[in-house]
């Protein structure tokens, strides 16, 4: 029977020789090895009476074999439900009783978390591989068709409970087909991966692209400086959140003899900073390719593969996908001005499970997904990301957007990055409050800061303040946590 994610992605890949994992610790795992064991785990499956649209919820570390759980799942025609290896017992047991998950994978001591659990572990080992190992390297293939589910990835909550996005199979292979082709992936592309893969950025971005491709992955078990450096030689691409670019260009060893022989770089996950991007090019000679995606939609917009990659900005629309900029009401606002962003297209999801309130709230009926977040379309028709609609700053009745502040804070000497926020006011109803983290041991000067920006900003955009940290909070793909800096600062 047809099963189009499972057909596309990995059929055809069927006793293949060529190389899909090359892994730390130099060990190399063909296509046809990765498949096999993929069809182990789907016998368990079976064994087990998992029938197709069940979810199965894995918590583990990233491993070859926490890979392979992902294809039995497509196999098999279950539900795949990558959890955050960062997640607490309390957020596990939420995601489990909300999706329904009839079975929970984890690694070893989560085992109390479900009924129904199997371990896997990070070199491989646990329950789940146990039960695997004397069953047949063949498995059927569950009939699915393109609109039925191939995941659930969930939010990350900062604003409520966390939602269950349901992504189809359309949606998975329309936005590989399409970054495969806009990105030019091709067999021969070896792509550096440090990535966790319990996102879309690692899982559904550069996992799918390269089996798209027909390529190969540097399967690195998580961002390691030395690793990175010793292993690109190797590698043609890479992607990565901006703290792996920032890391780099930390340490001297990065150099354009280095990376003379790579094809791209790509960012996302996090805003990239007009700086590195500079810094980055004038070390190199490489420009990054800077695009941004969603967990409810993949990737939506890419700065282009031929043309100018413009620093600030995140490209333009996807083939296939539109993006506008819209007022509340939906109706789309002229170039240069601010509005949230709506985008459609087959990669868009297909709703939050069990929140159909939810859905109807960012979902039009015309198809278009309200993202949350704000941006602005140039002269040149690139978009801008100013910011999520959550961190608007609204004081004394005017609109005050985080990112032209954050900019301006960027640029002083003696920072290294900034984030921007609100925090309550009795009369204004909300003040400006700038967080700056030092570029160097001596911490700059509050009021220095606050003076040195005040020409260029509106006195109700001024700061009231300015806090110092070490370091800004961030979640695992690197966004700044600024609810948690509303939270320290209030």
């Amino acid at each position: 029977m047809a099963n189009p994610l499972y057909d596309t992605l990995f059929a055809r890949h069927q006793g293949s020789e060529r190389p899909f994992l090359h892994l730390a610790g130099g060990e190399t795992l063909s296509y046809d090895a990765f498949l096999r064991q993929a069809a182990r785990i789907a016998n368990v499956f079976a064994e087990m009476g998992l029938e197709p649209g069940q979810r199965v919820a894995v918590q583990v570390a990233k491993s070859p074999e926490a890979l392979a759980v992902c294809a039995a799942c497509a196999q098999a025609g279950l539900v795949f439900l990558p959890l955050n290896t960062a997640y607490t017992q309390s957020e596990i047991s939420y995601f489990l009783e909300d999706s329904g998950a009839s079975l929970f994978i984890c690694g070893p001591g989560g085992e109390a978390k479900a009924l129904r659990v199997e371990t896997l572990d990070a070199t491989g080992g646990g329950s789940l591989m146990a039960r695997a190992a004397d069953l047949p390297e063949t498995a059927p293939v569950a009939g699915r068709g393109e609109d039925d589910l191939a995941a659930f990835l969930y939010t990350s909550g900062t604003t409520g409970r966390s939602k269950g996005a349901m992504l189809s199979q359309r949606n998975l292979l329309s936005n590989a087909a399409t970054l495969t082709e806009h990105w030019r992936f091709a067999a021969e592309d070896r792509l550096l991966h440090a990535l966790p893969i319990f996102h879309t950025h690692g899982l559904f971005v550069a996992t799918n692209v390269t089996l798209t491709a027909g390529g190969a992955m540097i399967f690195l078990p998580k961002f390691d400086l030395d690793a990175m450096i010793g292993l690109m030689p190797q590698a043609t691409t890479m992607m990565g959140v901006p703290t792996f670019y920032t890391r780099l260009l930390d340490d001297p060893r990065f150099t354009a003899d280095l990376t003379a022989h790579m094809r791209l770089f790509i960012s996302g996950s996090a805003p990239l900073l007009a700086e590195t991007h500079v810094q980055f090019e004038a070390r190199t000679g490489h420009r990054i390719l800077e695009r941004y995606g969603m967990t409810e939609t993949g990737m939506n917009t890419s700065n282009p593969y031929d043309g100018e990659r413009r620093a600030g900005t995140v490209g333009f629309p996807l083939p296939g996908i539109e993006a506008r900029v819209c007022d509340a009401e939906g109706r789309e606002l002229p170039q240069g001005e601010i509005g949230q962003i709506e985008v459609r297209g087959p990669n868009v999801f297909q709703g939050y499970w069990n929140m159909p309130e939810k859905t109807k709230e960012e979902l039009r009926p015309n198809g278009f997904f309200l993202t949350g977040d704000l941006g602005r379309v140039d002269a040149d028709s690139y978009l801008h990301i100013v910011g999520r609609s959550k961190d608007l700053i609204i004081s004394g009745g005017y609109n005050i957007y985080p990112k032209e502040i954050e900019l301006l804070l960027d640029a002083q000497p003696g920072v290294k990055e900034s984030a921007v926020i609100g925090l309550p006011h009795a009369d204004f109803g909300e003040q400006v409050v700038g967080v700056v983290v030092p570029d160097g041991d001596a911490a700059p000067d509050a009021e220095t800061l606050l003076s040195a920006i005040a020409p260029d900003l509106a006195r109700f955009k001024q700061p009231r303040r300015i806090e110092i940290l070490a370091e800004l909070p961030r979640n695992s793909m690197g966004k700044v946590q600024k609810n948690v800096l509303r939270d320290r600062f209030s």
